[in-house]
């Protein structure tokens, strides 16, 4: 076993497909510079200890106890990272640190469990392929925390590329990258934390997930990916209908989406994706009820400023807005969401510029190779 091994893996942006990933359909995100960075180390004897440059005291486990539900807090995501690799442990000390935004929707979570499992598989000579450390991280979330993600925040925080967003297939897991190099084109991408409490958010993205299975299960397909718009009357005479007809056609509509902005993307006409990010808002707004009025507030806040198109991106019900916009109109539009929120009494947002970064990787410095 090596002396040490340390990595980094990024946040992630959701450029557009929100809620397809565990739908089996299309999504288009992009890793962020914001990251977790994981030291992994030999430790005591029969002992896991988890320390966070963000909490204030180490967590112990004794490797007997690294059981679904006996651990929880934030050590429950490291911790799920080595029971998904499913070999013996020795005792190790798991050092954390990232500056990705905590409910935000940045996706902290896959970056914490995708630096721990690229650092242990470097660490203990694992030879695990990226595929196969996405596969562990997202083992982690699912089976060990307990939290319903469909796969897409470990896809990119370990597979993403500098300068592209990732079209992914959650199907076949295939990935393309496609090119989004905003300042060739005089345009930014600009992030805005709305710093909305996410009331609910868990147990309202289990029903969501919940009423989408429901929609496959009545229409007689695997996933709602294989369902079309005219599908939509099979579902208005469930006893959930009306429900799972508003499910279905933010998914339908948004699989369609993401290919549209794929097409013109390649195409090189970014300016023209902006009508589809906000009809995305307007489709999660509306069809998926997962926005709240701190994030609407901010879309029409950007696109009043002269955003190409603004939506909110990740889970839903609280987080960040993105918003494709010049490049020399970013000063103004953060003005204008500082602005608008205020006028409503909202916590005051926090506004960025980002652009596609790489994905997970080893440290230099760290004996990983």
């Amino acid at each position: 076993m090596r002396e040490s091994a340390s990595w980094l893996a990024p946040g992630r942006v959701n450029l557009i497909g929100e809620h397809t990933d565990y739908n089996d359909g299309f999504v288009l995100p992009l890793a962020i510079e914001y990251g977790c960075r994981a030291s992994i180390s030999p430790g005591p004897d029969g002992v896991l200890r988890f320390v966070s440059a963000q909490e204030s005291d180490p967590v112990d486990i004794r490797i007997p106890a690294l059981q679904p539900e006996r651990v929880t807090g934030w050590a429950a995501y490291p911790a799920g990272v080595l029971w998904a690799l499913d070999v013996d442990l020795p005792g190790l000390t798991i050092t954390v640190d990232s500056d990705v935004p905590l409910g935000a929707g940045l996706s902290s979570s896959a970056a914490l469990t995708c630096s721990v499992a690229g650092a242990a598989n470097d660490l203990l000579e694992l030879g695990l392929s990226p595929r196969e450390l996405v596969a562990v991280a997202r083992r982690a979330e699912n089976g060990f925390v307990g939290a319903p993600t469909g796969g897409m925040d470990q896809l990119i925080s370990m597979l993403g590329k500098a300068g592209s967003v990732l079209f992914c297939d959650m199907r076949t897991l295939d990935v393309r990258p496609v090119p989004f190099t905003l300042d060739a084109d005089g345009l930014a991408l600009l992030v805005v934390d709305s710093k909305a409490p996410h009331k609910h958010a868990d147990g309202e993205y289990a029903a969501r997930r919940r009423s989408c299975e429901r929609a496959a299960h009545v229409l007689g397909v695997t996933a709602l990916r294989d369902a079309t718009l005219s599908d939509l009357d099979k579902l208005a005479t469930d006893s959930e209908g009306e429900e799972l007809v508003k499910r279905a056609r933010h998914i339908i509509t948004e699989n369609q989406r993401v290919q549209d902005v794929v097409a013109l993307l390649d195409s090189g006409r970014v300016r023209e994706i902006g009508p589809l990010l906000t009809a995305s808002h307007a489709s999660m707004r509306d069809d998926f009820e997962i926005t709240v009025p701190e994030v609407d507030v901010l879309v029409e806040a950007l696109l009043g400023a002269g955003a190409y198109g603004a939506r909110m991106t990740g889970g839903g019900f609280g987080g960040c807005v993105i918003a494709l916009l010049d490049a020399d109109a970013v000063d103004a539009a953060s003005r204008a969401v500082a602005e608008a929120a205020g006028a409503r009494g909202f916590a005051a947002p926090h506004a960025f510029v980002t652009s596609p970064a790489a994905g997970a990787h080893a440290l230099d410095g760290s004996n990983a190779g």
